[in-house]
């Protein structure tokens, strides 16, 4: 299960940095996107996978204890996620609307 996810992490990766190179700034937004993810899921998997441990821990479990640093970060790194990507859609809106076009090649052309 641990080679799928590294699979998994490198694909979207990939993906990712080969849409944030793209000229379109809705691809940028895409790509940073995925590559959030995929760094979501890397500290995710850092943590390691216990299958069968609850987050809670009882008092009969004391030695069986969950990593929760790592789905401390992840919850921190969606909200900032969430908010970068927000930001990002809003700024691609606002380039459209004023230029009318989202290619980066285009928007130099326009004076200030």
């Amino acid at each position: 299960m641990g080679m799928g996810f590294a699979i998994l992490i490198g694909a979207f990766f990939g993906v990712g940095f080969y849409l944030a190179t793209s000229r379109h700034l809705l691809r940028f937004v895409f790509g940073l996107l995925l590559m959030g993810q995929a760094a979501n899921l890397f500290v995710f998997m850092s943590g390691g996978l216990s299958r069968g441990l609850s987050p809670i821990i009882e008092e009969s479990a004391k030695n069986q204890m969950p990593e929760t640093l790592s789905q401390a970060l992840i919850l921190t790194a969606i909200v900032i996620g969430f908010a970068m990507t927000a930001f990002f859609v809003v700024l691609a809106r606002q380039c459209f609307l004023r230029f009318g076009s989202d290619d980066v090649s285009e928007l130099g052309r326009f004076d200030p």
